[in-house]
């Protein structure tokens, strides 16, 4: 039914309806870009910086044997990955599965896939809000993988970076403009760009995988 009504519409109305809302999304884009800001890094802030195939690399790289938090976990499948390949003391699992797509059904499928691992801590929350529940200093290092936005990754790098150990290191994933499918605008880059300026931190790993998307990974300077 809908493809014959669709066959109604003359081409020339397709055509401005097209570019009208490729107009809209190119204006709403630009708007959210505008209200993020812009900082540059110096030499300093990339002079360790190692370019690493993938995320598995990056994992490769992080220290073994140490207190880690993935914030932003899902079903857990990068949690699994982090076991088996870093071998954590303890692995803080922090996410409030509260939305439809990400949800208390998978929050629980998440606890009966590591319910026999007395390495895995479930922390069930929001991220800046469940950074409080930790000492300072206590994490090796800290994966963050949820929200994607400026706004949250800035508060996220703000949060916790008082919660790692010195020389500790804060990593994270979709360090990308943006996913253009759904047509949604991140900050990731912004926020660490920012954040390294602000606070003295450099840029250590950035993977360059294709498949999947880039991760990031900082530490202080010094």
């Amino acid at each position: 039914m809908r493809g014959a009504l669709t066959k109604l519409i003359p081409p020339f109305i397709k055509r401005i309806l097209v570019e009208r809302i490729f107009l809209w999304l190119e204006a709403y884009w630009k708007k959210i870009a505008g209200s993020i800001p812009k900082y540059e890094l110096e030499a300093i802030h990339i002079k360790n910086t190692q370019i690493l195939l993938d995320r598995k690399q990056l994992l490769e790289k992080l220290p073994k044997n140490s207190i880690v938090a993935e914030i932003g976990v899902n079903k857990g499948e990068f949690s699994a990955e982090i076991l088996a390949l870093n071998n954590p003391q303890k692995l803080h699992l922090i996410d409030a599965w509260s939305s439809s797509r990400y949800n208390q059904d998978i929050m629980n499928s998440v606890k009966l896939r590591f319910n026999q691992d007395q390495r895995v801590i479930i922390n069930c929350g929001f991220s800046t809000e469940m950074a409080h529940e930790f000492q300072d200093a206590y994490f090796d290092w800290i994966y963050i993988d949820s929200d994607h936005s400026y706004a949250v990754t800035a508060d996220e790098l703000a949060n916790y970076a008082p919660k790692v150990k010195p020389n500790g290191i804060i990593a994270g994933h979709d360090y990308i403009v943006g996913n253009w499918n759904k047509m949604v605008r991140y900050g990731v880059i912004e926020a660490v760009y920012e954040f390294c300026v602000k606070e003295n931190w450099e840029l250590l790993y950035i993977t360059a995988e294709n498949k999947e998307n880039p991760s990031f990974a900082i530490r202080k300077i010094g």
